[in-house]
Order: structure tokens, then C-alpha cells, then sequence
């Protein structure tokens, strides 16, 4: 019977201490993420990155630290000023992820909320920077053009604090209220502008119409003068005889026309 309870003993303690270990000397880096190690008794964060995993740590001595490296999405907006000095609201949507063999450098420099720090401030000074080299009316018309340049410079930016941008791109862009109404004006002007062309277009040729048309009637009633010159009264009892037939032709096809001999 002691010996059984020996065994239960035994087994009970073998259970704790497994479960100390469990608890205190192991830790878990799920999926998407990567971890590193706090020791303080050599002075800080371990230059190594733990992966995908369970590890050990020495407890009481050393803390892990997990952070993601998946590609997480970051709205950045920012106002700021074109190079004609108009002002614009701007929005940029960026998937950034760390470099993972740099986490330690990362957290050493700039703590666990480094992306709360660092991608704000280079957003916005790349949107400055960018928009200001553009008037407003080229952010509308190259708009792919302005994202293409913003996502080449937040890549550059990044390099210096060890996070990759996977995608940049412009998500909004507007411009102040008074802007707006001149850009409204200025394209009602523009469409009556192209319509007063249009009307000055149409009367010209209309005119030039009107002067071949005079200029031909002048030309066939000069070539009827020198017939007559030439022929006499012969050449209009021909015209007449011709306009007798075109009304007989008219006339024949109407049905309540009747025709009499000559003479009765």
C-alpha cells in the first residue's frame, strides 16, 4: 500500500514539475508571427528570431516577445499643398510588414509600437514631398503616375527603419470647396466657349453656302444673257416649252385632273 502511494506520489510530482516546465520554460510563435527573447542577465533583447514554434526560455531570467510579420493593411492620411498652392486631402493605403531577421534591431530602437511611430511620420513626408512637385490638376490627370512615384519613395524610406512596403497606393484625393467651384466654372466656360465656336462656325458656313449659291446663280444667269445675245428670243421659248412639260408631268400624275380636247 506505501509503495502504491509512493508511486501516486511520484507521479503526482512528476505532473507538477511537468507542468512547471510547460508554463515557465516553454512558449508558443503561432502562425504569421516570430519571436525574440529578453534576457536580463545579458543585457537585453537576444539577437536571435525565433520562428514558427514552440521554443524554450530559461524562466524568471528571459521573456518572449511576439510580433507579427504578416502584411497588414495602414490608412495614412495627410493634408498638404500642391505646386500651384492648392490644398489637398489625401489618403494613402500601404500593406507593410517588418524584416524579420531585424525585429531585434527594431524593438530595441523603437519598442513594440514602432509601426505607430514610424509609418505616419514618413507617409506624411512623403506626400508632402511628392504632392508638392505636382500642380492640382496633374494629381487628377497622372494620378497613377503620383501613386507609382509615392510607393518608390515609401519603399526607400522604409529601408532605413527595416519595413517592407507590399503595396502603396492612393485612396482619396479632394480638394478644398473653393477649388472645386473653379474647377466647376471653369469647365461650364469651357463648354460655352466650344459652343459660341460652334455657333461662329455654323453662320460662317452658312455664309460661305449663301455666296457659292449667289455666285452660281450670277454665273447661270450670265450664261443665259449670252444666250439670248446669241440665239435671240429662241433659247427662252425653249426654257418655256421645257417648264410646259415638267407641269404637264405634274399634272398627269394628279387624279382629279381631267383633260379637254383643245378647243371645247
Amino acid at each position: 500500500m506505501n509503495s502504491l502511494l509512493n508511486r501516486i506520489s511520484m507521479g503526482a510530482g512528476g505532473l507538477a514539475v511537468a507542468g512547471f516546465i510547460a508554463n515557465t520554460c516553454l512558449y508558443n510563435v503561432d502562425a504569421g508571427h516570430r519571436g525574440i527573447l529578453f534576457d536580463q542577465l545579458r543585457g537585453g533583447i537576444m539577437p536571435d528570431v525565433k520562428a514558427e514554434g514552440t521554443h524554450f526560455l530559461i524562466p524568471f531570467v528571459q521573456r518572449p516577445i511576439i510580433i507579427s510579420v504578416r502584411s497588414t493593411p495602414r490608412e495614412i492620411p495627410s493634408q498638404t499643398g500642391t505646386k500651384d498652392l492648392q490644398t489637398v486631402n489625401i489618403k494613402l493605403r500601404v500593406l507593410w510588414r517588418p524584416v524579420e531577421g531585424a525585429l531585434p534591431k527594431i524593438y530595441r530602437s523603437l519598442g513594440a509600437d514602432f509601426a505607430e511611430r514610424v509609418l505616419p511620420s514618413i507617409g506624411n513626408e512623403v506626400l508632402k514631398s511628392v504632392v508638392a512637385q505636382y500642380n492640382a490638376s496633374e494629381l487628377l490627370s497622372r494620378r497613377a503616375e503620383v501613386s507609382e512615384r509615392i510607393g518608390r519613395e515609401m519603399r526607400k524610406r522604409g529601408e532605413n527603419f527595416n519595413i517592407l512596403f507590399d503595396d502603396v497606393a492612393i485612396t482619396h484625393l479632394n480638394f478644398m470647396p473653393e477649388y472645386v467651384r473653379a474647377i466647376e466654372a471653369k469647365q461650364v466656360a469651357q463648354q460655352n466657349a466650344e459652343k459660341q465656336k460652334y455657333v461662329v462656325l455654323k453662320a460662317e458656313q452658312e455664309r460661305q453656302a449663301a455666296v457659292i449659291r449667289a455666285e452660281g446663280e450670277a454665273e447661270s444667269a450670265t450664261l443665259l444673257t449670252k444666250a439670248i445675245e446669241k440665239s435671240g428670243e429662241g433659247i427662252i421659248e425653249v426654257q418655256r416649252i421645257d417648264a410646259a412639260k415638267d407641269i404637264a408631268k405634274t399634272l398627269a400624275r394628279g387624279r382629279n385632273v381631267t383633260y379637254l380636247p383643245g378647243g371645247e
